[in-house]
């Protein structure tokens, strides 16, 4: 399956609920949190997803209140992503 970056602003979003965000499994759109990667002091954060394409990005995201700055279709050279 494709993975995809994305980066749109954190909102107050804390560590707690973060981690809670990437266990969770599959979505409705075909999406999986592989890694959440924030900064508070910037109220940035960025996804690393596994998704069928980037309307099912968007979809996930607009389920959860976040609109992505950007969405790019990325390549990864770990071998467990796979």
């Amino acid at each position: 399956m494709p993975k995809f970056l994305d980066a749109h602003p954190l909102k107050g979003t804390n560590s707690e609920t973060l981690e809670k965000l990437q266990k969770l499994p599959k979505d409705e759109f075909g999406v999986t949190n592989l890694n959440l990667i924030y900064s508070e002091d910037e109220d940035k954060m960025y996804c690393f997803l596994d998704a069928p394409d980037i309307e099912s990005i968007k979809k996930h995201h607009d389920k959860l209140g976040f609109k992505c700055d950007y969405i790019l279709e990325v390549n990864s050279t770990a071998d467990d992503l796979d």
